[in-house]
């Protein structure tokens, strides 16, 4: 049983109280001990009496009877509506029935929501065998600034800060199995911006080992289906997987990677201006790649995973 937070009673006093009074305390004694009313007094006493100590627990506050409450068949015709995903508006309009008593009715049963009616989506989990396999990339808009903003100061009343200095892009790389990372901040996600980021990204990769990209996972916006970035992913010999439209959890790897950087690198502290923010970008990467242990790498930081699977001869010429 949960006990209010505010409650002046709880099973144990309601018990003092009864044994107090059983004691022969008369009811204005015990009220003035305990800080409570009379009534009160009267009401845990009775509740002792009549039922014993199940008596002096809290009782649902449902009411005995509901008169105006749907009977079974009801019941079951708004249900059978609902899941062939009417909407409660229609459900009422077809049974002649307010729609307060349809809410009623599918809250009830968990399908307050038309979002309910859908299976649960799976798991995406899945792991490539060898650096260099897979490739996730990614783009995030951000702000640019003069002062620090409200995502880090929580004030939101100066709105002068909003758009003045306009956008910058944050492109990301990550190696699906090392979780070895790569990013910059450019001025679009233009296709031959993504281009250019694409092969600056196999490059630095191809530093640490990893010299060979087998396959680019992306989004489908503008900047991953033009003919520029096509152009670069054939020069990479490499082939294109683009996610499920809409389903972003498909390229679940660089969409986690975007939410650690912008926690611990975006807003982790408030810079003065974009610019600082960008120059801390660097060193970031550096301590992520290194030195940051990674859960799914069994505490390790991807730059040691890199080390024990070269150790292992997973990563080679072929990768």
């Amino acid at each position: 049983m949960n006990i209010h937070k505010l409650a002046r009673t709880t099973p144990a006093s309601r018990a003092l109280i009864a044994s107090r009074r059983a004691a022969g305390l008369g009811e204005g004694v015990v009220a003035e001990q305990l800080g409570i009313d009379r009534k009160t007094v009267r009401k845990w006493t009775r509740r002792q009496e009549t039922e014993g100590p199940a008596g002096l627990h809290d009782r649902s506050s449902r009411p005995t009877t509901s008169p105006t409450a749907l009977d079974s068949a009801w019941r079951d015709a708004v249900l059978a509506l609902r899941r062939v995903r009417f909407t409660q508006a229609q459900i009422a309009q077809v049974l002649t029935l307010s729609t307060s008593r349809i809410q009623r009715v599918v809250a009830g049963v968990g399908l307050g929501k038309l979002s309910a009616l859908e299976p649960p989506v799976p798991d995406n989990r899945y792991e490539r065998s060898r650096p260099g396999e897979l490739v996730h990339v990614d783009t995030k808009k951000l702000g640019r600034f003069y002062q620090p903003g409200h995502r880090v100061t929580g004030d939101r009343s100066d709105n002068r800060l909003r758009g003045v200095k306009g956008w910058e892009f944050l492109h990301v790389a990550i190696d699906d199995r090392t979780r070895l990372a790569y990013a910059e901040l450019l001025n679009d996600e233009k296709g031959v911006t993504c281009a250019g980021f694409l092969q600056r990204a196999a490059t630095f990769f191809s530093r640490h080992g990893i010299r060979h990209i087998e396959r680019v996972m992306s989004d489908n916006g503008s900047g991953y289906i033009s003919a520029d970035f096509r152009q670069a992913i054939a020069v990479l010999g490499a082939r294109h997987i683009r996610t499920r439209p809409y389903t972003p959890r498909t390229n679940g790897k660089a969409e986690r990677f975007i939410q650690t950087m912008l926690r611990l690198w975006a807003y982790v502290r408030p810079y003065n201006s974009s610019d600082e923010r960008a120059a801390a970008l660097a060193p970031w990467l550096i301590w992520y790649n290194r030195q940051r242990p990674h859960g799914s790498l069994q505490d390790r930081s991807p730059v040691e995973a890199l080390k024990d699977l070269r150790r292992d001869n997973l990563v080679g010429d072929h990768t």
